[in-house]
């Protein structure tokens, strides 16, 4: 054994005959490395025949001394697979995948026969024969008897080998057999004399007596099917087995078997498609045929004629399916893996269960699910959150978690910067890493294929796993075609199908938003791209921005500071001096705080106050919409993205703000600059009382409130005097609020 294949079983399919001849030194080369003897790399070749000269292998065997770069039995391996051989299916846990392996029906397809389990079939030629017979057979097969029929027994040498001419094409099929009747077995007074050691050649489609190229074709009724590379008694099993529809199969006289194959094509370009789809099966089961005989126009090998002292003839007649269309359907339907149609009757009363839920009320194990939006929402943090939940059995926004193994494929991010992230996302939810052994990171940035072609990849390293869920960041990465395309989308996302019916894993996957403004739009079509992105899952979830005002910005900013200032006093032992009136309002807990503070840790307490700030002017507001299959839908979700991670809106501030893109550019446009001046007016006085009130500890100047507020002192002044609350102390240059002593 080496590379989980028995080396044998593969060389007993690989034929040397095709071989080049590097390919057959390669095979002896690889076959030392891996311990076998100069005996069994004879024995393989003997089978080549016209090549095999006797000690040839134990003389070139001693030379091979190795190298840096040793050619392996991996080598055989791929020659026998560019052969048609597939390795033989073990128990399920005994087999293993290779790398490009595919889980599944697809790469089966149109493969009928067990190439290393075909018995040879013996043709042997007839004892007696009767020549014009055969060829009056072969005709009367083929051709009506109207038809012309195109020959030729005369053939010119080059370099030693021999080649038909043009030949004739201008009789009929009843008038060749009407002779061939009277010949008394002497087909060249018919024909014409031919070589013997040449042999006679014939074109199986009917002509139109004009000539002899493919134009000259008057019906593509039939193909050639013909390999020199394989065994004659090989191929003879094979077309049997694949039950070609074959008129008749004659043998050439040397190592081939011409089989006359149905076609039956109402055109050219038919013709062409269904000889490709024929010469397709056949290299799929293990016959690699000479594509050089495609046209309909080729000559095949006559029979009733002598050939370098064989005979060329006919081995059988209308074997396998009678027409093309019969032979087409067999072996779809052999290859058809698809269910039967089951009658509700028998399932009524003992219906399955259905697959657990990964996310409650959201999304079942082995279903799919796509989280769309815009650039900026987080998405990538959002799924780092939901492998969080899913490790540690844990809420993801407001879902509860089924608790198993998951695995992040990550498409996008450098190695480091990702695993950084599940550390901040971690560290940000407070979430204590119980569970880290359920995550698996697979890092492929720079290293990312279609989605057809990572699909069996990633089973192939999942299968084992018993991953609950498969999370794909982000899908544009892989797209196997066009994104505006429904076909090829609907082949795209079958890919995801292929791995949850493997795996029994969900899949979970992120896109991106097309361009424009989203708001007005329905959240099934604002995923880029076709439709199919939102139909294809089980769920959707859409992530919109929401337009935050600086009303509701001013509220966030006060709540934030309470906050900060709540756990200093709390810090201090001091929270019972804060009621509840004072716990929400940020003035109040200034004031409190600059009171029952020692000055130190009220400077620091400033520090986090502006720190708090910062991050929350940073903050944006998200809306999440879904498009459920299994469960009901759910009420809008608002959230707030808190870089790096995001929360509920608990307090409901979000509840009726509008969408980005609700309202239409213009008219938001003319709303905001209606309403600027008024917004100013309200948020000042807000404004002045927030930065006098952290000012006051070093005494609250027109220069430090303006340095605070980030504006010039001029426009401080300006606004005090809008301000009927403020006032400029004349005594120390200090501002005041009107009442506060002087």
């Amino acid at each position: 054994m080496a590379e989980g294949y028995d080396i044998r079983e593969v060389l007993e399919y690989l034929d040397p005959a095709p071989l080049q001849y590097q390919d057959w030194i390669n095979v002896g080369m690889a076959l030392k490395d891996a311990g076998y003897t100069a005996s069994e790399w004879d024995s393989w070749s003997r089978r080549d025949f016209s090549r095999y000269k006797p000690g040839e292998c134990f003389r070139k065997w001693d030379g091979f001394r190795g190298a840096g770069t040793p050619i392996t039995v991996g080598t055989i391996v791929q020659l026998a697979r560019d052969q048609g051989w597939t390795p033989r299916r073990q128990s399920a846990d005994g087999y293993e995948l290779d790398w490009d392996a595919q889980i599944g029906g697809s790469n089966n397809d149109l493969r009928i026969v067990d190439a290393a389990w075909v018995e040879a079939k013996e043709v042997a030629a007839p004892e007696t024969w009767n020549p014009s017979k055969e060829l009056i057979t072969y005709l009367e097969i083929l051709f009506e008897a109207s038809e012309n029929v195109g020959y030729v027994t005369e053939s010119w040498e080059k370099d030693g080998k021999h080649f038909p001419t043009k030949g004739c094409y201008d009789r009929t099929a009843g008038q060749l057999i009407e002779q061939l009747n009277k010949c008394n077995g002497d087909i060249g007074s018919v024909l014409g004399d031919y070589k013997p050691e040449v042999g006679a050649w014939i074109r199986f489609n009917p002509m139109d007596g004009k000539g002899a190229k493919n134009e000259n074709v008057t019906d593509y009724r039939f193909a050639l099917v013909e390999s020199d590379s394989t065994n004659i008694d090989r191929q003879n099993a094979i077309i049997r087995e694949l039950e070609l529809p074959v008129a008749c199969l004659v043998h050439s006289g040397k190592k081939s078997l011409h089989a006359i194959v149905r076609i039956d094509a109402t055109s050219y370009e038919e013709y062409r498609k269904r000889v490709d789809y024929l010469y397709d099966v056949c290299k799929k089961n293990g016959l690699t045929v000479d594509t050089q005989n495609k046209n309909p126009s080729r000559l095949s090998r006559m029979p009733g004629v002598m050939r370098g002292g064989n005979k060329q003839f006919l081995v059988d007649t209308n074997i396998g399916k009678e027409n093309w269309n019969e032979w087409r359907e067999w072996i779809e339907s052999i290859n058809d893996d698809l269910p039967e149609p089951e009658s509700l009757t028998s399932v009524w009363d003992a219906l399955p269960a259905l697959s657990p839920p990964l996310i409650e009320n959201v999304l079942r194990q082995g279903h799919k699910m796509l989280l769309a939006g815009p650039s900026k929402a987080g998405k990538s943090y959002a799924l780092i959150e939901l492998c969080i939940a899913i490790a540690e059995g844990r809420k993801w926004l407001q879902w509860p978690c089924a608790r198993g193994r998951v695995l992040y494929v990550n498409l996008e991010l450098d190695r480091a910067s990702c695993l950084h992230r599940f550390r901040d996302v971690y560290d940000a939810l407070k979430c204590t890493p119980a569970h880290l052994d359920n995550i698996d990171v697979w890092n492929l940035r720079g290293k990312a294929v279609p989605m057809d072609k990572l699909a069996p990849k990633l089973i192939r390293r999942a299968v084992k796993k018993n991953y609950i869920a498969i999370i794909i960041d982000p899908i544009y990465k892989v797209i196997t075609g066009d994104e505006n395309s429904a076909d090829q989308m609907a082949n795209f996302c079958n890919q995801f199908d292929r791995v949850c019916s493997e795996l029994g894993a969900a899949v979970v996957y992120c896109h991106h938003h097309s361009k424009g403004s989203q708001g007005q739009k329905r959240s099934m079509d604002r995923a880029s791209g076709s439709g199919v992105f939102a139909r294809d899952p089980d769920v959707l979830l859409d992530l919109i921005e929401l337009d935050v005002t600086d009303s509701l910005r001013a509220q966030e900013e006060n709540k934030v500071v309470s906050a900060v200032c709540a756990a200093a006093l709390e810090a201090e032992s001091k929270a019972n001096e804060a009621s509840q009136d004072d716990l929400c309002s940020m003035r109040a807990m200034l004031e409190i705080c600059k009171e029952h503070l020692s000055p130190s840790s009220f400077a620091s307490l400033i520090a986090k106050i502006e720190e708090a700030k910062k991050q929350a002017a940073q903050r944006s507001a998200w809306r999440i919409e879904g498009t459920l299959r299994e469960f009901p839908k759910f009420p809008p979700v608002n959230l707030w993205f808190d870089y790096p991670v995001h929360h509920l809106d608990e307090v409901g501030s979000l509840k009726d703000v509008d969408a980005g893109g609700d309202m239409p550019f213009y008219q938001k446009g003319a709303d905001k600059n209606k309403n600027q001046a008024k917004k100013r007016k309200l948020t000042r006085r807000e404004r002045l009382e927030n930065a006098i009130a952290v000012c006051e500890l070093n005494g609250a100047t027109t220069k430090n409130v303006a340095e605070y507020l980030d504006v010039e002192p001029v426009t401080v002044r300006k606004w005090i005097k809008e301000q009927d609350e403020f006032f400029i102390d004349k005594n120390d240059g200090f501002i005041k609020m009107k009442g506060q002593a002087t």
